[in-house]
């Protein structure tokens, strides 16, 4: 019997390639891009006051375009290239079509599709990390912070965690979608990076009200629905697992918002759309290292204690540990990044089942692959406390990696240009720093410029506009 035609083998359908896994992988690859460009320009254009929504929106487009230039550049071979020492691969370009039209190093894909579905999870890295610097850091220093940070400190995680070659990968650690590689590296560095650049004006910290709470769920709905490409785009292939991954996802997340909301009440007396924002964070972090590895009760599970852990380090822990208040994290990536990724971690370590194991990774030592959970249920304890000590050894690796590398950054470019934004800027925001506003006012292709003081009159032409309390009305 003869195949359709359409499934029949050619030069550009070699044998090797799955064209339903690779239609896949493309589409889950541009719903990751998608919580980026546009979900994370909008959340963080949102979130902060109207004065920076230029500002922190444009850190996150230019950071997403830097990545990809750099990922084909020398990134990904860095990452998933020939072993260079035992955490880092050999730099190399990705741009002639001998390499990117070959079989990628897994899954029934060309290259070129692994190229730009590893692409946006680089990019989107970046960009959490400018979640803890808005609102202060110069864009010039920003330029130069994102290709360095993407070069020596993502891929030395991607590579020592996701590559097969990575020393990581070989002692057995789960990290399914990315819970160290990406969220607890990027929480840790926004972190270490606010640190060394310094706090907001001290009244964007005292009121720093979201100016459009609506467009702020807009971009936040982008980024929730688009982690079904996140965490159903990891085992490379259009599966079983990846079914249950993206269910996993979205069930966590439902829970974790659901618990967050709860402890707001009960604490606060109201809940509030930020907190449910924080909420759902947390819980598609602290699932993504585990998402095709755990199963659905577990994710529950997960769920609960990404809604409460996170919680209570932001609302309680924050105000009482002096480092905490130290550091100025306007939108608290800290807590919903490398809480909620460690976290997931260590639980994907404790609730990991070996038979999602062996059919997510598919190799002939899958029984390594073992959460303590089932090695206690199996009589094998120690097998599941090494498991155990490897999620741990590689969040403490990352965590370190994260520190030492970022503050050396850090150290480098404030050498180079001033890590901090001017005084004037500080005072007035994107218009000082971009020469443009959010929510200008214009009339016959002239913006209405001028200073923001109660009672300011503008005259223009026919109209005149007054603008009171930050109100500006027509009159």
């Amino acid at each position: 019997m003869e195949l359709p035609s359409n499934l029949i083998p050619d030069e550009a359908s070699p044998e090797w390639m799955n064209k339903g896994d690779n239609a896949w992988q493309l589409t889950t690859a541009t719903l990751v891009g998608l919580q980026t460009i546009p979900g994370l320009v909008i959340l963080y254009g949102s979130m902060v006051k109207r004065k920076w929504a230029i500002n922190s929106a444009f850190m996150a487009f230019y950071a997403f375009a830097m990545v990809l230039v750099c990922w084909v550049g020398w990134g990904f071979r860095m990452s998933f290239g020939d072993k260079l020492v035992f955490f880092l691969g050999k730099p190399g370009v990705a741009l002639d079509e001998k390499f990117l039209l070959k079989r990628a190093f897994a899954g029934y894909l060309p290259t070129a599709t692994m190229v730009f579905f590893q692409s946006v999870f680089a990019a989107i890295t970046v960009v959490l990390i400018a979640g803890s610097l808005l609102g202060r850091m110069n864009f010039r220093a920003w330029i130069l912070f994102v290709p360095l940070w993407f070069t020596f400190s993502y891929t030395i995680a991607a590579f020592s965690i996701w590559c097969p070659q990575g020393w990581l990968a070989k002692l057995g650690v789960i990290d399914f979608a990315g819970g160290f590689v990406i969220h607890l590296s990027a929480g840790v560095a926004g972190f270490t990076a606010a640190f060394w650049v310094g706090p907001r004006a001290e009244k964007d910290r005292r009121n720093c009200p979201p100016n459009n709470v609506i467009l702020m769920l807009a971009g936040a709905g982008l980024l929730w629905m688009g982690w079904s490409g996140f965490n159903g785009g990891a085992p490379f292939v259009a599966s079983t697992i990846s079914g249950l991954a993206i269910l996993n996802t979205h069930v966590c997340t439902a829970t974790s918002i659901l618990t967050w909301l709860l402890l707001d009440s009960l604490f606060f007396g109201k809940p509030s759309v930020l907190g449910a924002i924080q909420g759902m964070i947390t819980g598609l972090v602290c699932i993504t290292p585990a998402a095709g590895v755990v199963q659905c009760w577990a994710a529950i599970i997960m769920g609960i204690i990404s809604g409460s852990v996170p919680w209570y380090t932001m609302m309680v822990l924050h105000n009482k540990v002096k480092l905490l208040k130290l550091v100025d994290d306007p939108i608290a990536i800290f807590h919903t990044h490398a809480i909620a990724g460690g976290l997931g971690g260590i639980l994907t370590g404790f609730f990991a089942v070996p038979k999602l194991c062996r059919l997510f990774y598919m190799v002939t030592d899958w029984e390594k692959y073992l959460g303590l959970v089932y090695g206690l249920q199996n009589g094998r304890t120690p097998a599941g406390f090494k498991q155990m000590g490897i999620q741990i050894a590689a969040m403490g690796f990352v965590i370190v990696l994260n520190v030492v590398v970022t503050s050396i950054i850090c150290w480098f470019i404030g050498l180079i240009v001033p890590l901090r934004m001017s005084d004037e800027e500080l005072e007035n925001g994107d218009d000082a720093v971009h020469g443009e506003e959010a929510f200008a006012l214009w009339h016959e292709g002239e913006r209405l410029v001028g200073r923001r003081h109660n009672n300011k009159v503008y005259d223009t032409h026919e109209f005149s506009f007054v603008e009171s309390k930050g109100e500006v009305q027509m009159v």
